[in-house]
């Protein structure tokens, strides 16, 4: 009989990059990222079945900052970028627009974060 193997829960720390994050002392978008590197975890995301899309903008960094897929896009192209991903995995969203946290459907899973450059 063949045995399943459990899936082994992810953990915050399985979230982040050995990237240096580049953002000014006191930015509003370390805590973002904190809180959504503590959230996955507890969602039951896991990062290799995680894709993070991104415009422009200092918050458009996130996907750099993040141990997963990721896509830099240009300004207002995240959404349609998110959209239009093929791959059958959760996607989320975030970018340096609100508009980027509408619009989002597809055949995939997409949860959507937004961040407007705190």
């Amino acid at each position: 009989m063949n045995d399943l193997t459990p899936i082994k829960p992810s953990t915050p720390k399985d979230w982040e990059t050995d990237q240096e994050v580049r953002w000014c002392p006191g930015c509003g978008d370390y805590a973002i990222l904190k809180a959504v590197q503590r959230t996955m975890p507890e969602i039951g995301a896991t990062p290799e079945n995680t894709v993070f899309v991104s415009g422009i903008g200092c918050s458009s960094r996130f996907p750099y900052y993040m141990e997963t897929y990721g896509f830099h896009t240009i300004h207002g192209r995240a959404p349609a970028v998110a959209t239009g991903s093929s791959s059958p995995i959760p996607i989320s969203t975030c970018g340096s627009s609100p508009a980027t946290a509408t619009r989002c459907r597809s055949a995939a899973t997409i949860r959507c974060i937004c961040s407007d450059g705190i």
